[in-house]
C-alpha cells in the first residue's frame, strides 16, 4: 500500500529555487533515507511532507494515505514536534513537563482514561450506591478499565522507562524538567517520545547527531523490526546501511529514488553515471562524424551531395539526444601536509584521573601512542572523551596523572565547538590573521578549496552555520605545520561528501591521529586502534572499529554462555541439593515407618502368643470362646503377614539408598 506520494513538487524562496520537479512514492513499511549535500533542501522536503504552512510547495502535490498519522522530529527545535492526522496537528510544549511526564504524553488516550477513572472512583466513594448516577458511573468506569487494559494501560509506563534507559536516560533523569536538559538530551528525549507515539509515518531529521554508540546500536536494532514507515535524513552511512531500504538523493535541486540502502545507492549511482557518460560520449562522437560528413558534402557542392546532406540532417534530427551527466555538486578538497617526522614515541599517558567536583569521569587511565597511529576514543555520552582531548592539549589540568609528548611533536587540536574561531573576525580575517605571510591570492585560493568564494569570505564568523565553521577550521588545519592531529568529533555538521573528502585527506596524512568520533564508517576507514573509555580507565584494542565491534560481540556471547553455563551448573547443583534433601527426607520417613512397623509387629506377635496360649489352654473346652479366639488368631496372622511384607520392602529400599 502506498502511504506517501510526492508528485512534481517544486519550491522556491524568493528568486532561489530550492527543489524542482520532485516526484517519488513510498509504501507502507518502507525505510527511506534522504541524502544530499548541506543546503540542498533535505529538511525543507521533510517540512513539506509534514505539512508545515511556511513550506507549502509552489507547484505539485503531496498525498498522504487517508487516516495515516505523521510524526516529525526536527533538527533545529526537537520539542517543536507533533503528530499530524488528517492535517490536524497537536503540539505539546517540551519544557514544562518532567522527563517522564513528557514521555507519558505519547499516550494521550491512556493518560485521559487514568484521569477520568480517578474522577469516577472519587465520585463512587462519596455517593450512595442507590442513586442512578452511581450505576452510570460504575458502567463508565468498567468501560474505561476495559479500554485501559486492552490498550496497554498497565505496562505503558514501564515501556517509557525501558526505552528511556536504552537512549541514555536512567531513573535520575525521570523527575527533571525537560527545560533543564541540554539540546542533545532534548533531541534524544523527543526521539523517545516519537518512538513511543508510533505514528504511521515517522520522519526524523538527523536523529543520530546526539546519540552515543550504544544508543545508535539500540536504535538500529529497533528499526530493524519496526513495521511502520520511516523517513530519515542522515549523514551517518553506517546507520543508513543498517536501517534504510531505499535512498532518495537530492542533487542539483532534483531528486532520484534508489531501491537500496546507502552502499547499494553508491554502487548504482556510480554505474549509472559511467553508463550515461559512455552513451553521451558515443553519441557525441557519432554526432561529430555526421556533422563532418555534412561539412564535407557541402564542400563538394554537387546535387547528389545536397541529397546526402538532407539525409544526414534528418538523421540528426531524429536522434534522441542523451543528456550529459549533471556536474557533481561542489565539495571541499584539501591535503594535510605533515610538518616533519615526530619521534616514534608520540604520547605517553600514565595513571590519568579526572573529575568535575564530585563527579568522577575516569581514574588511572594509561595508554601510549606511537608515530602513525590512528587512535580513536569511543564511549557513552558523558564518559569524558572531549575532556580527555582537552587534557591532552593542555586546555584542562588533570587531578592526577602524567601526560608526556615525545620529540618533535607539532600538534593541531580540532575542537568540536570550534572555539578556536574568533566570532568578531570575517572569514578572510580569520585565515589571514593567523597566517599573515600569505598573499591575498593564496588566502582566497585556500578558502575556495573549502567553498568560501565571492562575498562568502567577508561573512562574519559569528553568522556561519555549523558546517561552514567546520570547513573554516579545516582550512586553518590545511595551512598549519603539524604532525599530530587531535580531533574531537571532526565529522559533526559535515555532509556525506565532505566526510569522504576529510577521510581521504586524513588517510593520506603522514602523521599521527588521536580522535573522538561516533561515525563508525569514518572510523572503519581510518582507525588502527580503538580506545573504549570507561570510569576505570581503558584497554586499547588493536584494529578497526568493525574488528572491535566483532570482538565485543564474541566476548559478550562468550560471557553470556559462561553466565548460562554457571546458571546451568547452579541449577544442577540446586537440583542435586533438592534431590538429596528430598531423598534424605524420604529415607527418614521410611526409617520412621520401619520403626513403626517393627513396633506393630512386636505388639501383634505378643498378642498372638497370648491368644494362642488361651486358645490351647483355658478355652479348649469352651467352644464359643475358642471360636472367637481362633478368628482373632487368624486376623493377627494376616496382619503380621502384611506387616512382614511391608517391612521387607522398606528394608530393600533403605538398603538401595
Amino acid at each position: 500500500m502506498t502511504v506517501l506520494t510526492v508528485d512534481s513538487v517544486s519550491l522556491s524562496f524568493g528568486v532561489t529555487t530550492i527543489l524542482e520537479d520532485i516526484s517519488f512514492s513510498i509504501n507502507e513499511g518502507d525505510k527511506l533515507g534522504i541524502i544530499g549535500v548541506n543546503g540542498c533542501g533535505k529538511s525543507t522536503l521533510l517540512s513539506m511532507i509534514y505539512g508545515d504552512d511556511d513550506t507549502r510547495p509552489d507547484k505539485g502535490s503531496i498525498y498522504i494515505a487517508k487516516g495515516k498519522t505523521i510524526g516529525l522530529l526536527r533538527q533545529d527545535d526537537p520539542f517543536d514536534l507533533a503528530v499530524n492526522s488528517d492535517s490536524d496537528a497537536t503540539s505539546v510544549p517540551g519544557g514544562e513537563a518532567t522527563v517522564l511526564q513528557q514521555m507519558y504524553l505519547a499516550f494521550p488516550r491512556l493518560v485521559a482514561a487514568e484521569k477520568r477513572m480517578a474522577v469516577l472512583e472519587n465520585f463512587m466513594a462519596n455517593v450512595s450506591s442507590e442513586l442512578d448516577t452511581y450505576a452510570r458511573a460504575v458502567h463508565e468506569h468498567s468501560e474505561l478499565v476495559r479500554f485501559y487494559n486492552e490498550n496497554g494501560g498497565y505496562y505503558y509506563k514501564s515501556l517509557c522507562v525501558s526505552i528511556l534507559a536504552k537512549l541514555g536516560f536512567d531513573k535520575t533523569y525521570h523527575n527533571l524538567p525537560v527545560s533543564s536538559l541540554s539540546d542533545g538530551q532534548r533531541t534524544r528525549l523527543a526521539l523517545v517520545r516519537l518512538i513511543l507515539s508510533e505514528p504511521d509515518i515517522l520522519i526524523l531529521d538527523e536523529p543520530t547527531n546526539h546519540l552515543d554508540m550504544d544508543s545508535l546500536i539500540w536504535l538500529e536494532g529497533f528499526f530493524s523490526t519496526y513495521k511502520k514507515t520511516v523517513i530519515v535524513v542522515s549523514h551517518d552511512r553506517y546507520f543508513l546501511d543498517r536501517v534504510t531500504t531505499k535512498t532518495l538523493e537530492i542533487e542539483n535541486k532534483r531528486a532520484k529514488l534508489y531501491n537500496a540502502p546507502y552502499s547499494g545507492y553508491e554502487q548504482q549511482k556510480k554505474a549509472e553515471r559511467v553508463a550515461q557518460m559512455r552513451l553521451y560520449e558515443q553519441q557525441q562522437r557519432e554526432l561529430r562524424r555526421q556533422l563532418d560528413i555534412i561539412e564535407q558534402q557541402r564542400r563538394f557542392g554537387r546535387e547528389r551531395n545536397f541529397v546526402t546532406i538532407r539525409s544526414r540532417e534528418k538523421y540528426i534530427e531524429r536522434m534522441e539526444l542523451v543528456d550529459k551527466p549533471d556536474s557533481l555538486p561542489k565539495s571541499i578538497h584539501f591535503k594535510i601536509e605533515s610538518s616533519g617526522m615526530s619521534g616514534n614515541d608520540v604520547l605517553d599517558v600514565r595513571n590519568l584521573s579526572m573529575a568535575y567536583g564530585e563527579k568522577s569521569l575516569f581514574t588511572n587511565l594509561s595508554f601510549s601512542v606511537k608515530r602513525l597511529d590512528r587512535l580513536f576514543v569511543i564511549g557513552p555520552n558523558g564518559c569524558g572523551k572531549s575532556t580527555l582531548m582537552k587534557l591532552l592539549t593542555g586546555k584542562l589540568t588533570p587531578i592526577k596523572g602524567v601526560i608526556e609528548y615525545g620529540a618533535n611533536v607539532k600538534l593541531y587540536y580540532y575542537d568540536q565547538e570550534n572555539q578556536n574561531l574568533d566570532p568578531d573576525n570575517t572569514v578572510i580575517e580569520e585565515i589571514w590573521g593567523q597566517y599573515p605571510t600569505l598573499t591575498q591570492n593564496e588566502v582566497r585560493s585556500a578558502l575556495a578549496r573549502f567553498l568560501f568564494t565571492g562575498d562568502d569570505i567577508e561573512k562574519p564568523v559569528s553568522v556561519l552555520s555549523g558546517g561552514e565553521r567546520v570547513r573554516l577550521t579545516f582550512c586553518k588545519l590545511m595551512l598549519s605545520p603539524v604532525n599530530v592531529l587531535i580531533l574531537d568529533e571532526p565529522t559533526n555538521h559535515l555532509d556525506i561528501k565532505s566526510r569522504e573528502v576529510l577521510e581521504a585527506a586524513l588517510a593520506e596524512f603522514k602523521g599521527t591521529i588521536i580522535a573522538v568520533s561516533h561515525d563508525r564508517y569514518f572510523m572503519d576507514r581510518l582507525a588502527t586502534r580503538i580506545l573504549p573509555l570507561t570510569p576505570d580507565g581503558a584497554v586499547c584494542f588493536e584494529g578497526t572499529y568493525s574488528e572491535y565491534a566483532a570482538f565485543i560481540a564474541v566476548k559478550a556471547k562468550a560471557e553470556e554462555e559462561q553466565i548460562q553455563s554457571a546458571h546451568n551448573k547452579e541449577s544442577e547443583a540446586k537440583k542435586q541439593y533438592i534431590n538429596a534433601k528430598r531423598e534424605a527426607a524420604e529415607r527418614r520417613k521410611r526409617e520412621n515407618k520401619a520403626q513403626k512397623i517393627a513396633a506393630e509387629i512386636e505388639a501383634a506377635e505378643s498378642e498372638l502368643v497370648k491368644v494362642e496360649a488361651e486358645l490351647y489352654g483355658e478355652a479348649a473346652t469352651d467352644y464359643k470362646r475358642a471360636a472367637e479366639l481362633d478368628d482373632k488368631r487368624i486376623q493377627l496372622e494376616e496382619r503380621l503377614y502384611a506387616l512382614y511384607e511391608e517391612q521387607e520392602a522398606l528394608e530393600k529400599l533403605l538398603q538401595a539408598q
